[in-house]
């Protein structure tokens, strides 16, 4: 298996109009969400087989998601049924292109009952990455599963991928959100954020010496996307950006799901990730998944808009411009 991605899978309801706040939608459309499936989803559309480990709600929109991952590729022996939680849902406005506001019917959603006893350990025996995001550590059972999902993975010698992917409003404050994010810095080898989540973690906007505090911490790799910008990585060999892809985006959800399926897709080839880790061959990583990304921008919803890996070489061949060093 070359990825697992776990956490939530979930129902997005994207808004019928675009530029207008959450309590001014007049209508929402239901389309399948939730960043570790797109991210699993992503990763088969690239050619790389991949599994989602997670739980649903034994309902009908539930079972709905599951098929759903089947139908796009994605191996499913990891997902769970709950009969007694739901499953949950997220509204989403969309103010502008670039903006996001999220309401979460999670209390509790069944993607937080995943118990470790549930976890389908065989999947893990050959496992190349593993990744999850910090949804997963909002509460138990689920963070318990976490915790332990990491450790089968490290045991397979995978590479651990961890995405802060903060969302203040499921959390009980931000210290607590940082008591939990912190606490599994260990135990990531590469940790992807965005600017608002860098400066969460260390107090800081200057991108080398925040990144350098975080990987005192444990992860070899941090990643930083940077919108419109392009992304960013550091690494005790060096550290640089990957300038964006100027596209007309139609819209940003699910495109740090992308991403980081794209990075994946591309560390798990060869004999082992760490080969990957000089700074010529992350730049030029970075640019890979950039181009991911930006192509999946260009689509409302997310599921539909992700490229395959002929339409990111193709994409790729008409942007022939070069990274940056640092």
């Amino acid at each position: 298996m070359d990825i697992i991605c776990m956490g939530e899978i979930l129902l997005d309801m994207f808004p019928a109009e675009l530029g207008r706040k959450l309590a001014d939608v007049t209508a929402f459309r239901p389309k399948p969400g939730g960043a570790p499936a797109n991210a699993a989803v992503a990763a088969a559309r690239l050619g790389k087989s991949s599994a989602f480990v997670g739980k649903v709600g034994d309902d009908a929109f539930g079972h709905y998601l599951a098929q759903v991952l089947k139908e796009q590729g994605v191996d499913t022996r990891g997902v769970r049924f709950d009969r007694n939680a739901r499953t949950t849902l997220a509204f989403i406005a969309k103010p502008d292109e670039n903006t996001s506001e999220y309401v979460f019917y999670r209390n509790p959603g069944a993607d937080l009952m995943l118990r470790p006893d549930e976890l389908e350990t065989a999947l893990f025996e050959q496992v190349r990455a593993f990744h999850f995001g910090s949804l997963s550590l909002t509460g138990d059972p689920i963070r318990s599963a976490t915790y332990q999902a990491v450790r089968l993975a490290h045991t397979a010698g995978a590479l651990v991928s961890f995405d802060v992917n903060y969302r203040p409003n499921l959390w009980d404050s931000p210290d607590e959100a940082l008591k939990h994010i912190r606490a599994m810095l260990p135990n990531a080898d590469l940790l992807k954020v965005n600017e608002v989540e860098l400066e969460l973690l260390t107090g800081s906007l200057e991108l080398e010496p925040a990144c350098r505090s975080i990987c005192a911490l444990g992860p070899e790799v941090v990643v930083v996307t940077l919108g419109s910008q392009g992304s960013y990585f550091y690494t005790a060999e060096g550290h640089a950006m990957a300038p964006a892809f100027k596209v007309q985006a139609v819209d940003a959800t699910g495109c740090g799901d992308a991403f980081i399926a794209g990075l994946l897709s591309r560390l798990v080839e060869g004999d082992h990730w760490r080969e990957h880790l000089s700074p010529l061959h992350l730049q030029e990583i970075l640019r890979y998944a950039n181009a991911v990304g930006a192509i999946t921008a260009t689509q409302v919803g997310v599921i539909p808009a992700l490229p395959t890996a002929n339409q990111v070489a193709a994409f790729l061949e008409t942007f022939p411009g070069q990274t940056t060093s640092r």
